[in-house]
C-alpha cells in the first residue's frame, strides 16, 4: 500500500531555534553569486563581468593569498614523518622547519597525527601556545587553561552552551556584530542583548551605552550572563584603546559578567597610533587574576596566516571555578578532540620563527608583505567608498573589513520594500548582478534602525583592487541616477 503519511521531517516540525538562526555572510546574496558563477562557467559571456569576486567573508586564500611557507613546511613534515629521515628532505625544507617538526612529533603520543588527542588538545602543543601567550602579554599563561578547537567558532558555541539555560539568559553583543554570535545565541535558545557601537566616533564602544542596555534587559527579567567584545572589530574594523579596555574589564567585574573576548584579528592592525592588547593582559595589568571570568578566542583563519580551511584555534578560559571547568571539559570531550593539523598550526602561529632561525628573514618578509598589502588595500577601498555619492566609510584600523554607510534615495528604499527586501540587501543584490562583486548587507550584522550599510572585505588581491573600485563607482553612479529622488 502506498503511504499517505507526511514526511517525518517538515519545515514546520524542525527545531524552531534552527529556523530563528541566520548567518548572513553565507546567506541569500552568496547563494545568488554561486548561481551566477555556475552560469559563467557553463555560458561564458552571459553576464557583464567575467568572474565573481567574493568580498563577503574573511577567507584570504580563496582570493589568492599564499600560505606562510614555514607553517606549511612544518605541517607537511608532521603529517608525513616518513620523509624526515630522507637526505633529499634537507634540500627541500628549511632546517628549522625540520627540527620544529621533530619537536612537535615528539609531543604527540606515538607521533600519530591521525589519532585522537586529549580533548583539550595535545598537552605539549597547549604548553607551546601558553608560552606564546606569555611572550605576547608579559603575564604567565597555563596549558590547562587552553582548549584547542576547530577554529574559534566551536569555542564560541561551547561557551553559549555553557551559559544559556533558557530565553531568559541574555548575552550582550555589539551591534554591528559578527553573525556567529546572533546565530549561536539563537541556536542555544538565549536572548541577544544589543549594545550599539557609535559610528560617529569610529565605531566607539561607550560603556554608558552598554550599561543602559544591561539595565534595560534586567528590567525585562533577562539574566545577562556575558559581554561579547570583538577587538579588532568585525565588521567595523576599530581597535580598542587601552583606556576603553580597562573600562570594559571594570564593568564586567562590577556587574558579574563573563567577558567573551573575540581576538581573532589581533595581528591585523593597520594604523600606527593603535596596537593590540589582549583583555587577558589588560586584566592582569589591573591586578585581576581569577576574580574576572574571561574567555579569549583566537583562530588561525585570520591574521596574516589566513588558514581558514585548516580549522585551528583555541580559547583561553580563566576565572572559572574547578567544578565549572569540569563541565567545560565534558562538553569538549563530546567532540573527542579538534583536528590535529589545526592544533599543530595553532601552536606555530603562536610560536613563529625567531631571530637566528634559518626561516626567520623569509618568514618576516612574508608576514610584513601580507600585512602591508592589506593596509594599502584597506586604504584604497576606504577612499573609494568615501568618494561615492551618499556613502561614508570609517577607517579600517584593523581586521579585514570595511562597513560603509549607504544613504539611499527614498525611491530605492521604496523599490526594496516592494520586493520585500531590506534596502541594503537590495543594493547588494543589484551590485552583484551588475558587477559580480559579492558584499554582505549590513542588516545581516545589525545596525541602528533606519541606517543602511554593507560589509566588504579588503581581501581581493592588490592587483584586482583598481578594477573592483572602477566597477563599484560605475555601478553606484548608475544606481543613484536610476533612483534619484
Amino acid at each position: 500500500m502506498a503511504s499517505t503519511t507526511s514526511p517525518p521531517v517538515t519545515y514546520e516540525s524542525i527545531n524552531p531555534k534552527v529556523k530563528k538562526c541566520e548567518y548572513a555572510v553565507r546567506g541569500e546574496i552568496v547563494t545568488q553569486a554561486q548561481r551566477l558563477q555556475q552560469e559563467l562557467q557553463e555560458n561564458p559571456g552571459s553576464h557583464p563581468f567575467d568572474e565573481i569576486l567574493y568580498c563577503n567573508i574573511g577567507n584570504p586564500q580563496s582570493l589568492g593569498q599564499q600560505p606562510v611557507t614555514f607553517f606549511r613546511e612544518v605541517l607537511s613534515l608532521c603529517n608525513h614523518p616518513a620523509i624526515l629521515d630522507r637526505d633529499e628532505t634537507h634540500g627541500l625544507f628549511s632546517s628549522d622547519a625540520i627540527s620544529r617538526a621533530w619537536e612537535i612529533l615528539d609531543l604527540i603520543p606515538g607521533r600519530a597525527t591521525g589519532a585522537y588527542s586529549h580533548s583539550q588538545g595535545v598537552k605539549g602543543l597547549r604548553e607551546a601556545i601558553a608560552a606564546g601567550i606569555t611572550a605576547r602579554d608579559g603575564f604567565p599563561a597555563k596549558a590547562d587553561d587552553i582548549f584547542l578547537t576547530d577554529g574559534a567558532s566551536p569555542a564560541v558555541h561551547m561557551m553559549m552552551q555553557l551559559l544559556i539555560r533558557s530565553e531568559k539568559d541574555g548575552i550582550l553583543c555589539p551591534i554591528p556584530q559578527y553573525p556567529l554570535y546572533s546565530a549561536s545565541i539563537a541556536l542555544h535558545g538565549g536572548s541577544l542583548v544589543p549594545y550599539y557601537l557609535d559610528e560617529a566616533t569610529g565605531w566607539g564602544l561607550e560603556i554608558f551605552e552598554v550599561k543602559r542596555q544591561l539595565e534595560d534587559a534586567r528590567s525585562k527579567g533577562i539574566i545577562v550572563r556575558a559581554l561579547v567584545v570583538i577587538n579588532p572589530g568585525n565588521p567595523t574594523g576599530q581597535v580598542l584603546s587601552e583606556a576603553n579596555q580597562r573600562e570594559i574589564v571594570e564593568f564586567c567585574k562590577k556587574e558579574g559578567l563573563v567577558l567573551l573576548a573575540d581576538e581573532v584579528y589581533q595581528e591585523n592592525i593597520y594604523v600606527e597610533n593603535k596596537q593590540f592588547n589582549s583583555f587577558k593582559k589588560i586584566s592582569r595589568m589591573m591586578g585581576y587574576d581569577e576574580e574576572l571570568s574571561l574567555v579569549s578566542f583566537q583562530s588561525v583563519s585570520k591574521g596574516y596566516y589566513g588558514e581558514c580551511g585548516k580549522r585551528g584555534g583555541y580559547m583561553e578560559v580563566i576565572g572559572f571555578t574547578p567544578d565549572v571547568r569540569e563541565q567545560i571539559y565534558k562538553v569538549a570531550s563530546v567532540n573527542l578532540c579538534s583536528n590535529i593539523s589545526g592544533q599543530i598550526l595553532t601552536s606555530l602561529v603562536m610560536n613563529p620563527p625567531k631571530v637566528g632561525d634559518e626561516s626567520y628573514e623569509s618568514f618576516i618578509a612574508e608576514k610584513e608583505g601580507i600585512l602591508q598589502s592589506l593596509a594599502r588595500r584597506a586604504q584604497a577601498l576606504e577612499d573609494a567608498f568615501n568618494s561615492l555619492e551618499g556613502v561614508t566609510c570609517n577607517k579600517a584600523e584593523g581586521a579585514m573589513y570595511l562597513f560603509p554607510r549607504l544613504r539611499l534615495p527614498q525611491k530605492a528604499i521604496d523599490a526594496a520594500k516592494s520586493v520585500n527586501t531590506a534596502p541594503d540587501g537590495f543594493y547588494a543584490r543589484r551590485l552583484l548582478e551588475a558587477t559580480g562583486i559579492v558584499v554582505v548587507p549590513g542588516s545581516g550584522f545589525g545596525q541602528v534602525p533606519g541606517t543602511w550599510h554593507i560589509r566588504c572585505t579588503i581581501l581581493p588581491q592588490e592587483d584586482k583592487i583598481p578594477a573592483i573600485i572602477s566597477r563599484l563607482r560605475a555601478f553606484h553612479e548608475t544606481f543613484m541616477n536610476e533612483f534619484r529622488d
